[in-house]
């Protein structure tokens, strides 16, 4: 767990991520990401510079046999409000739309949905879990799909919601957030998603894993080209005295797909 500290401490001096008085909306979906997210935050609270409040959102895509029980008592143990809202979207992917590639509309409507439940509950930031392993895959994904490179944004400023989206493990290795997991034993949610394990990322992860394995500097010289090349705000700011970070504006539908 010192580890994704680390990373989660990293990622904030280098990217301003937080800032005194911040109320901070967790993405949460019962997977090992968003759950070491919302207990990563909840402890970088104990020692960060910068006081800020936390709380999660859960959203209930309304997919049968799904039960988030277990994730809402942790949440209480952890002493952190966790908001469990209902939705259709499963219902509409699935039955209504019948979507051939339903990612694309659920992580919409799912974006969508989490960025209105921030600005219920008062929220100026939205946190979520994704990893350095999502940032490689997404460069690749976006370079071989649509031709174009570029990546997720460490910190983006949503100008039509008043919103600031935030990363902080993007530093950090799969692997990395595999063993936290593992060590804190969070109470991971199997997904009942019809879709899960069949999507293109997947099919990425398997292309970034095997080329990890015969290059093990693969994922960082993928993570050093997006912070040279200073696409979509990777570049990192310094920290000196009076230094800032002007967060790259996107409207609410404009965010890569995730």
């Amino acid at each position: 767990m010192k580890r994704i500290l680390g990373c989660i401490r990293r990622a904030d001096e280098r990217y301003h991520m937080l800032r005194p008085g911040d109320r901070v909306c967790v993405g949460v979906s019962g997977g090992k990401d968003s759950l070491l997210l919302l207990y990563g935050l909840k402890l970088y609270q104990r020692f960060s510079k910068t006081p800020y409040e936390i709380m999660g959102v859960l959203l209930d895509l309304g997919i049968s046999g799904q039960d988030y029980g277990p994730v809402q008592a942790w949440a209480q143990e952890i002493d952190v409000p966790l908001e469990i809202i209902k939705t259709d979207i499963g219902e509409i992917v699935f039955n209504v739309r019948k979507e051939k590639n339903p990612c694309s509309l659920c992580a919409k409507m799912r974006r969508g949905a989490l960025h209105a439940a921030a600005e219920e509950l008062d929220c100026n930031k939205v946190a979520l879990g994704h990893h350095l392993d999502d940032a490689v895959e997404t460069f690749y994904m976006n370079l071989w799909r649509e031709g174009r490179i570029g990546c997720f944004s460490p910190v983006t400023y949503l100008s039509q919601r008043d919103l600031t989206l935030i990363r902080p493990m993007l530093l950090a290795t799969e692997y990395e957030v595999q063993c936290a997991v593992r060590e804190a034993g969070l109470p991971i949610v199997k997904s009942r998603c019809p879709a899960d394990g069949v999507t293109v990322r997947e099919q990425t992860k398997e292309f970034v894993q095997e080329r990890c394995r015969t290059d093990h500097a693969f994922r960082q010289k993928t993570l050093h080209a997006l912070q040279e090349s200073g696409i979509d705000g990777w570049r990192p700011v310094h920290t000196g005295r009076g230094s800032f970070i002007v967060p790259k504006k996107e409207t609410d539908h404009a965010e890569t797909t995730v």
